[in-house]
């Protein structure tokens, strides 16, 4: 493989600047020795390494800055969403500058038109894409510090040593980096060659961490975009149509509403009729006072039947019956919710010729151009701030929220801070699209000769693009679309066994709904399918399911978190009827995971009552083994890989929307089953696998996949018979859907926030 990360010498520069400021070059160069390439598109290159390439001709904009005060500044140009990346962004800094982690302080970049493809968050990609960079940017500015320091001190800077803030000679003369922040800023712009720290001298990086702002999160004090005291801004909420992207025809009593207890302003915008009042409170009763007579949505009759018929329709030949015995499948995926904990929401003070945004944004870029199309300004005039947010899940890639809060603010020439009704983002905002998935796997003896998969899904809207305008507009032409799906899921999609010839490919259809990229995107049901065929092949060769993947996989890595995840899990052990293991594989991004988990399907477990109307089966134990490659913070990796799992268990077994007469019959998360404390594992392992590789891989969203196709395992050995259809309980309805005059009367949790 070359000369480690830890050894080669990197290019950045020293800015110009009144205090010190430095960036990396474009990139590393290329590494000596580059592997052989591959049959399987992925490992020759995937989805994460175009974002990557994508990214690195504007790393040189991204800086490092050495305050007056001893603290270190960077404005991270991702959204932080509870992933963690403010944390490990934190991490490497503090490392190459030999700084406490508390002394380095991590923002979010407002929208940076200049950075094109690096501002977009997504795709498990922020370490890997900003791992160099901002290591260089810190390791220039502790060469500078160093030669600062020499000055000062009289000392040759081979002499110093940089530790804890502070520059020391042999001596003991010691001086703050604060002090030299100054001194160490340049009044060019200077390419400086720098070396980084070796990995065998790390101190910081692949140490255990708490996360920088825990503090601030348990206390209350973290700071998201409904927390700003932005001057004059005021509550407002959005009448929203009883249907799918309906539109408004008339309002009955405009004036009336008006004149309800502290509402100010009341006006119809493209997505409903907006108020604005003193408080949450206020805004829901006049939302509910509203008289409006809707027009027909894009998704107008269509239910879960209708759109399956559109799935069948659209589904890619597979070819021919082989004259050889074979395993075939189809499996369902229900529509399910894209909505973060937080609810959807933005803050906008709009004046005549300018703008103002604040909100969580995943692509910053594309929001703050398309708010400045809409909005008739030019995008210089339009300043969007990057918030923390609570939750994204793929949700916040999409910013109507903050288009919504700019067109109304325009309308009513005040500022507003608008949030969406939980029963919004049930019944209009984003949903991973419901999706069919048909298997074949031919075999003869104890070898698999082929493997076709054939992903049917309604149209998953990428009009994100890459994080800019331009991709984000191609995405959206009538051809552009079906281009970036295609190449997002063979980009993202891999074989990993060895069974003979494989295809996987996509198809498709249905643009009548606002979908999204949900969490790992296509892979929790590409893969959900095909390890529950995999688990039907073993037994028509009459091998152990652990036993015959292990036997399949491609390569000693994915065999040894495969391994790990059954040794430490006890696969095989003897368990009562009605319980079972499940165990499966996933591999995307540079990065490998196992699941073995243990599912409860016992009369008594799926018979007992549930408080919010959900009964089992119920997931009792989960081993979860995961080799990422380099890990900046195992403790943050752990707290991520727990996270997809219960995203998989709820994918599997009870997480989804029911489509009934063009809308979605969840209102809430009383009636919208994520994981709940009754069905989360009592026995939940982390396994985080030690590695040899110098490069960190995706792990934000490696998760899902196998938990979700372990979960899904477990439950056809439980009970005998190969789930087809997800989630497990979505045949069922088990509440009383609520009336689609919007908004719901609001559950506890969200009279909470209308509190406020």
């Amino acid at each position: 493989m070359g000369e480690s990360i830890g050894r080669r010498r990197f290019l950045g520069y020293v800015l110009a600047a009144p205090i010190l400021v430095t960036a990396a070059e474009f990139g590393p160069r290329p590494a000596a020795g580059a592997e052989l390439p591959s049959p399987d598109l992925t490992k020759l290159v995937d989805l994460n390494d175009m974002l990557t390439a994508a990214a690195l001709p504007t790393s040189g904009l991204i800086s490092v800055e050495v305050e007056p005060d001893g603290t270190v500044s960077f404005a991270l140009p991702r959204a932080e969403v509870g992933q963690g990346i403010t944390t490990s962004s934190a991490m490497l800094i503090a490392e190459e500058l030999t700084v406490p982690l508390d002394r380095v302080r991590v923002a979010l970049a407002d929208a940076r038109p200049e950075l094109l493809f690096n501002q977009l968050t997504g795709a498990s990609n922020t370490t890997v894409a900003t791992y160099t960079p901002i290591r260089v940017a810190a390791a220039i500015a502790r060469r500078r510090l160093l030669d600062a320091a020499a000055a000062e001190l009289g000392s040759p800077a081979s002499a110093l040593t940089l530790k804890g803030g502070v520059v020391s000679d042999r001596s003991g003369r010691r001086v703050e980096i604060g002090a030299l922040a100054e001194k160490a800023a340049s009044t060019r712009t200077r390419q400086v060659p720098v070396e980084l720290t070796a990995r065998e001298n790390f101190t910081v990086i692949g140490k255990p961490h708490n996360r920088i702002d825990a503090l601030a999160a348990v206390t209350g004090r973290k700071v998201f975009a409904m927390d700003l005291d932005v001057p004059g801004a005021k509550p407002a909420m959005v009448c929203r149509p009883p249907t799918v992207n309906g539109r408004v025809g008339s309002v009955a009593n405009l004036a009336e509403v008006r004149g309800l207890p502290g509402v100010t302003d009341v006006c119809v915008i493209s997505t409903g009729v907006a108020v604005r009042a003193e408080t949450f409170g206020q805004c829901v009763d006049a939302v509910r006072a509203l008289r409006v007579s809707w027009k027909p949505g894009t998704a107008e009759g269509k239910s879960d039947e209708s759109v399956l018929k559109e799935l069948a329709a659209a589904e890619l030949p597979i070819g021919p019956p082989p004259l050889v015995p074979c395993v075939e499948g189809k499996f369902t995926f229900s529509f399910r919710g894209n909505s973060a904990l937080e609810p959807n929401c933005a803050v906008a003070d709009v004046r005549p010729g300018r703008a103002e945004i604040w909100s969580a944004l995943k692509a910053p870029i594309v929001a703050k151009q398309a708010i400045a199309a809409k909005l008739g300004l030019p995008p210089g005039s339009v300043t969007v701030h990057v918030v923390e947010g609570g939750g994204s899940f793929g949700r916040k890639l999409f910013h109507d929220a903050a288009a919504e809060a700019a067109e109304v603010s325009q309308k009513i020439g005040k500022p507003v801070k608008l949030m969406w009704h939980r029963a919004d983002d049930s019944r209009q905002g984003r949903t991973h699209p419901m999706a069919t998935s048909r298997v074949r796997a031919s075999y003869l003896g104890g070898t698999v000769l082929g493997y076709q998969q054939r992903h049917t899904s309604v149209s998953t809207d990428l009009g994100h693009g890459l994080g800019e305008v331009i991709t984000a507009m191609a995405a959206r032409l009538p051809v552009g679309d079906i281009g970036f799906s295609e190449t997002f899921f063979q980009l993202s999609q891999s074989m990993p066994y060895d069974f003979g010839f494989s295809t996987q490919l996509l198809s498709e259809t249905g643009k009548s709904f606002n979908t999204g990229s949900m969490r790992n995107v296509y892979s929790p049901d590409v893969a959900c399918a095909r390890e529950l065929v995999v688990d039907q092949l073993a037994g028509k060769v009459g091998k152990d399911p652990y036993r015959f993947r292990d036997g399949f996989l491609r390569d000693d890595r994915s065999r040894a978190v495969l391994r790990k995840a059954a040794e430490d899990g006890e696969w095989g052990r003897r368990m009562p009827e009605g319980t079972a293991q499940g165990i499966a594989f996933h591999g995307e991004y540079k990065a490998v995971s196992a699941a073995l988990v243990e599912i409860d399907c016992r009369p008594e477990t799926v018979g007992r009552p549930i408080r919010d109307g959900v009964s089992g089966p119920r997931v009792t134990k989960v081993v979860f083994a995961v080799d990422v490659g380099l890990v900046v913070n195992p403790r943050g990796l752990e707290a991520q890989m727990m996270g997809c799992v219960m995203d998989g268990i709820a994918l599997a077994l009870t997480s989804s929307l029911h489509l009934r007469d063009g809308y979605f019959l969840e209102a809430s998360w009383d009636n919208y089953f994520y994981t709940r404390q009754w069905n989360t594992p009592p026995d939940l392992r982390i396994v985080v696998m030690p590695s040899t590789s110098d490069e960190p891989g995706g792990a934000g969203e490696l998760g899902v996949a196998a938990s979700m196709a372990a979960v899904a395992c477990a439950y056809g050995r439980a009970t005998g018979t190969m789930p087809t259809r997800f989630p497990i309980n979505h045949g069922t309805l088990s509440f009383e859907p609520k009336p689609t005059v919007p908004p719901i009367p609001p559950s506890p949790v969200d009279g909470l926030r209308y509190a406020r």
